[in-house]
């Protein structure tokens, strides 16, 4: 780990894994969309063991970190993709000599969560080592900082190198809103030139600290939170601070709500290298990222008093950016096309922006950040990420937390034997868990005790298996297909998703999918539906006379049976209901594999990741799930547009899919050599650029 942004850009130009960029290049898409395409080629070092054994197919990817020196309209330099191979992340994290990687850490955290008491005087010598790097984790008051060699007590943030990463951020005309609908907000600039040169310009890759308003005053506040949230400008002092319904940061804002009162916020940027991953680590309400920052780094976060909030902030961050958040903006869901309620004082619509998902998450109503200063180092980075279709910068430390928190994982639930992520999942769309079956339904006691655990309860479709490779997707598959009965071994629920969910028929909640991929015993006969011996395999005739009989279908542009017993269909959508119908056409295909999922036009199909990753985007099970006969489940995972509602669960609007516009990517291939940088295809991720809502 490392001290400061400086230390680890040194410690990556000496393991070559920082490439420096001297050519100009503009803060609006160019670095982003060179980012893109680096960060889809190989990375110069492989990470550890444990991450190429539990992630086989993607652990070499995520090319160089990017130090860009020369950005137009600013004088500091954009450091990114920081963190975007297992590599870098594992140096970051300090575990970056050691070949369990991100386990290491996991074996730290396991020996301080272990709840049995010593069993004599050795064993409690033991414990009491392995719990003395806890007396030097909390974090370190000191009187000054390099953070603050220069304040800024009359900011204008054009000066910073704001990204704007892909077309439409920030644009509300471009996704149907009215362009003028933040004209009467203070403080926002609606000029045609700020619209030209910052229109959709974020901080993307900063700690956000918050403190309760409970504790205000409190010189060392246990509130004290830190969440890696996106936070738009809007005018040289003026932002829309944007937080999900369920983070920790937009539940103190409500408490500073309730009291009439605006909240104080400060935006750190750099600092220690553990900063970033534990502002993104799923912790308990009410633990502070310092402690485990301070844990992780081996000793305290050392902390400064900020200029004009009452706030502490990193010492030794690059930059951070001070302010006051408004108490008075109203709460989400707010639409000027659908409502005549006011956008309300304090308040201001953020958005359109390209997030992890791959889709852009539509416009909404945030509150309002008025900038008060903004201290930073002397010569100093600016550290910014680009999210969009996966492999991108933040599935690195995806896949920290899920091997970090696996011990704490299994603190809640002693089932979980282990557990991944897939790449398609997007984080919280899928999970494949391993479980030690020990009686009939286990499997269903481990997918509700997920469901109800932090922010595992997103979790969209989860996957248990007893006997499988969590880590070996196609195996997985195949343990589905085997041994999950669409009819018997489903489970169905409705609760809350993440807010980023566009196929959820409400906003933030919906339907959720479990698969009893375990193996079965007696007990387990459900609703009427006996057990039954495994299917066996189909021949390759079958599957040949199969694939006929779908492509025979109309509508139907390609089909493929990539793994046993999954059956994707490429179907082409040019009005609503027709992924439904090609469906119901199904029906005259029989006999079909136990899963079908059904996609748009324009998904390939070569790739298991293509048509998952649409599958876990495109679908709630409630609304787009049809069992047929055999039984077979079948998901119509293509766009959706008005007149795709069913069995009462709404459709939603549907973002743009994210891709670069032809200008953009023109312009990265005239001057890639001026960047000396290795080559790199521009890469379209799993989709492509046309696949933005109906295939007409």
């Amino acid at each position: 780990m490392y001290r400061t942004v400086g230390e680890f850009v040194s410690a990556l130009e000496r393991s070559g894994e920082l490439r420096r960029v001297a050519a100009q290049v503009s803060p609006l898409q160019e670095i982003a969309a060179i980012t893109d395409r680096v960060s889809g080629s190989a990375a110069p070092n492989p990470g550890s063991e444990t991450s190429r054994r539990n992630d086989p197919r993607f652990a070499h990817l995520g090319g160089s970190a990017l130090l860009f020196e020369n950005v137009e309209g600013s004088e500091i330099p954009v450091l990114i993709n920081a963190y975007g191979s297992y590599r870098r992340a594992e140096m970051a994290l300090g575990c970056g000599n050691d070949q369990r990687g991100f386990e290491a850490i996991a074996d730290r955290l396991a020996e301080l969560v272990k709840p049995q008491p010593p069993r004599g005087l050795g064993e409690a010598v033991r414990k009491l080592r392995s719990l003395a790097p806890l007396l030097r984790t909390p974090p370190r008051l000191v009187r000054t900082g390099a953070c603050q060699q220069v304040v800024v007590t009359d900011p204008d943030l054009r000066r910073l190198p704001l990204l704007r990463c892909w077309p439409l951020d920030g644009d509300l005309a471009g996704v149907g809103w009215p362009a003028g609908v933040n004209a009467e907000v203070p403080g926002v600039d609606g000029s045609p030139e700020f619209v030209r040169g910052f229109r959709g310009r974020y901080v993307t890759f900063a700690g956000v600290h918050t403190i309760h308003a409970d504790e205000a005053g409190d010189a060392r506040p246990a509130s004290h939170n830190i969440g890696m949230y996106r936070v738009q400008m809007l005018g040289p002092r003026h932002m829309a601070m944007h937080w999900h319904m369920h983070h920790d940061g937009a539940a103190h804002w409500r408490s500073w709500t309730r009291l009439g009162r605006r909240m104080p916020v400060a935006i750190a940027l750099g600092g220690e290298s553990v900063l970033p991953y534990a502002a993104t680590a799923p912790l308990p309400p009410g633990l502070s990222e310092l402690l485990l920052a301070g844990l992780l780094h081996g000793r305290g976060i050392e902390l400064v008093g900020a200029r004009t909030v009452p706030l502490r902030v990193p010492a030794n961050a690059e930059i951070v950016i001070e302010g006051y958040v408004s108490h008075e903006a109203g709460g989400i869901g707010w639409d000027p096309r659908q409502t005549r309620e006011p956008l309300g004082p304090g308040a201001a619509v953020e958005g359109p922006f390209g997030d992890h998902t791959g889709f852009y998450s539509m416009p909404d109503r945030y509150p309002v950040l008025e900038v008060t200063a903004v201290t930073h180092r002397r010569n100093p980075v600016f550290p910014a990420t680009i999210v969009g279709l996966p492999p991108q910068e933040d599935y690195y430390l995806g896949k920290a937390t899920e091997r970090i928190f696996l011990p704490l994982l299994r603190t809640l639930i002693p089932d979980i034997e282990d557990y991944d992520l897939p790449l398609f999942g997007a984080f919280h769309n899928a999970a494949f868990v391993k479980v030690r079956k020990a009686y009939p339904l286990h499997a269903r006691r481990v997918m509700h005790a997920i469901w109800g655990a932090g922010q595992m309860s997103w979790t969209k479709n989860i996957v248990v298996v007893d006997d499988a490779d969590p880590h070996d997707h196609a195996g997985v598959l195949d343990a589905v297909a085997r041994r999950c009965g669409p009819a018997r071994d489903i489970e169905r629920v409705h609760g809350p998703l993440d807010i980023l969910d566009h196929a959820a028929p409400r906003l933030a909640s919906g339907t959720k999918i479990g698969f009893d991929a375990t193996a079965r015993v007696p007990g387990e006969d459900i609703d009427g539906e006996p057990l039954a011996p495994e299917p066996a395999a189909p021949t390759s005739e079958a599957s040949r006379a199969l694939l006929a009989r779908v492509g025979s279908i109309a509508g139907v542009v390609e089909a493929a049976l990539p793994v046993r017993g999954w059956l994707f269909v490429r179907a082409r959508k040019q009005a609503a209901g027709d992924g439904r119908r090609v469906i119901e056409a199904l029906r005259h295909a029989l006999p079909l594999p136990p899963y079908v999922i059904v996609v748009g036009e324009s998904v390939g199909l070569s790739t298991l990741d293509e048509p998952l990753f649409h599958w876990c985007a495109n679908a709630d099970a409630g609304r787009d799930g049809v069992l047929l006969p055999g039984p077979t489940l079948a998901f119509d995972a293509t766009p959706k547009v008005p007149g795709d509602e069913h069995a009462g669960q709404g459709v939603r609007e549907w973002p743009p899919i994210l891709s670069f516009d032809d200008a953009t990517q023109a312009l990265i291939d005239r001057r890639w050599g001026e960047y000396a940088l290795p080559p790199a295809p521009a890469r379209a991720g799993f989709v492509s650029p046309s696949d933005r809502g109906l295939d007409g």
